[in-house]
């Protein structure tokens, strides 16, 4: 019975120590995690820093017999409180990170968090029943049958240890502030080589959650399940305020709203653009995704859009608007979520009172967007190279010609490549004749296995002439080299143009 107690009181002891050190080696963290418990602004710094001097209050007094009642109590009452907060945040429908060992392990609070701690509150109500009166043998008795030699050696090893801990601490952080940079550096370069992906800007660290309604929505650029990558232009070029939404495979209010996101995006597909941008790897989210049939998945799995939007815990979402500005705050939780949607469908949101669509704002400049051509306009003209590496450039036809914005990486390209080629295989009566003007690889382009002519737009400085600002999008130029049809951007309002009634 000794011997279970001690090893008890030992293992909670290291437990506390190490969450007490973590906690301490991240503060900021701490009071975010605080925040996302929700405890107040004003207070959470304060919490965020006796909280870990009480776990480590605890992990001491948990090692000398005399003190092990008091410190399993203080133990109990820690843990007890943690599954209270824990459970709050389940009911609310919010999972925000637990934080629980600082950088050295960070997750969504859920049911395995829970689960962990009533199992260490468990071992604690354990150390209190059993060791009331005699806890067993002190863990730390022998420190005074040491000689002084000992006692130098084990405080030089004490010492070296924690220099061996901060270092390694040092290091972690190090290198994973340097994976950061080296994907901002990834991504800066290909914005330079003008491919049409932009960086990620992050916003300097602040204590409030969300950016403040009205601001740039920062730009990124991520992959998709399959390769393909999406932009916030992308996603705005519809016309249409975008959803973040951001989720964790590992979160169980995120996976309860899966099947929810499926029926956004189902039915107000016309009103909202619902985007999922997750943590964790391809696999785990494809079998989440397959089961509810949710589309529009991008992965972030260093959490670069989550911390550049300021978001708070998982599930988490904000609306941009379509000029690519914040239109409401952070809305942590299904309901708050849900709410949200509500109010981006009716096209109000009662937080800030800032339409979807932004007016103009004589002190903020408008983001940099190609305007759309006139419909009777002459057509820009076009001197590309096609696949061949031969000129071609957009003459008068005795039909109209159907010009097709396309990115072979894109993921909404990907999905309607299919319909295009069965059109190609059976063109409609009076179909216009097919111009591709696509980025990307020759190789990538050549392997979609199109009989059109695709020419190559590097840095879509040609698409962007025409108006485009996304792909797939396309436009119907008339017999005489003039614009004949608005701009169509999406794969659904691609191919309703590319039918004979709505060709002129």
């Amino acid at each position: 019975m000794h011997v279970s107690l001690l090893i008890a009181r030992l293992l909670l002891a290291a437990v506390f120590a190490v969450a007490g050190l973590t906690k301490l080696a991240d503060r900021d963290g701490s009071r975010r995690a605080m925040v996302g418990f929700g405890v107040p602004e004003s207070l959470a710094s304060v919490v965020a820093a006796l909280l870990p001097v009480g776990e480590l209050a605890v992990a001491g007094a948990l090692l000398p017999a005399s003190s092990t009642r008091f410190g399993a109590l203080g133990a109990l009452v820690l843990l007890a409180v943690f599954a209270v907060v824990i459970v709050r945040s389940m009911a609310r429908g919010e999972a925000p990170d637990c934080h629980c060992f600082g950088q050295l392990h960070s997750a969504p609070a859920g049911r395995t968090t829970l689960a962990r701690n009533l199992a260490l509150g468990g071992l604690a109500a354990f150390v209190v029943a059993g060791g009331w009166s005699h806890a067993g043998p002190s863990a730390v008795a022998w420190i005074s049958r040491l000689t002084p030699a000992g006692v130098v050696a084990l405080a030089g090893g004490a010492v070296l240890a924690l220099v061996v801990g901060a270092a390694g601490t040092f290091m972690l952080a190090l290198l994973h502030q340097q994976g950061r940079l080296l994907l901002r550096l990834d991504e800066l370069e290909a914005r330079l080589d003008r491919s049409g992906v932009a960086t990620v800007a992050r916003p300097p660290a602040r204590p409030q959650q969300g950016l403040p309604v009205g601001a740039p929505a920062p730009d990124f650029s991520l992959a998709g399940l399959y390769g393909e990558t999406v932009t916030l232009e992308s996603l705005t070029a519809a016309e249409k305020p975008v959803l973040l939404l951001f989720t964790d495979p590992g979160c169980g209010p995120c996976n309860a709203l899966l099947p929810q996101i499926a029926r956004w995006q189902r039915e107000h597909a016309s009103a909202l653009t619902v985007a999922v941008i997750s943590r964790g790897s391809p696999d785990d989210n494809r079998a989440k995704i397959r089961e509810h049939g949710v589309g529009g998945l991008w992965l972030d799995p260093d959490r670069a859009v989550y911390e550049a939007y300021r978001a708070a815990g998982t599930p988490a979402a904000v609306i941009v608007d379509v000029d690519r500005r914040i239109a409401s705050p952070v809305a942590g939780g299904i309901d708050r979520i849900t709410a949200l949607v509500e109010q981006a469908v009716l096209g109000r949101l009662q937080h800030g009172q800032l339409p979807l669509q932004s007016q103009p704002q004589p002190d903020v400049p408008q983001s940099s967007r190609p305007s759309r051509l006139a419909v009777g306009s002459p057509a820009p003209p076009v001197d590309l190279r096609d696949l061949a590496g031969e000129r071609v450039a957009l003459t008068a036809d005795d039909r109209d010609t159907l010009v097709l914005f396309w990115n072979p990486r894109c993921g909404f390209c990907r999905r309607m490549l299919a319909d295009l080629r069965a059109w190609e295989d059976r063109p409609p009566d009076s179909a216009p004749r097919l111009l591709v003007i696509s980025t990307g690889s020759l190789e990538d382009n050549r392997a979609m296995g199109l009989r059109a002519p695709i020419l190559l737009d590097h840095g879509f400085a040609t698409a962007t002439t025409f108006g485009a600002s996304g792909t797939p999008s396309a436009v119907l130029v008339d017999s005489t080299s003039r614009i004949a049809s608005e701009l169509a951007t999406g794969a659904s309002a691609v191919m309703k143009l590319a039918t004979p009634t709505h060709a002129s």
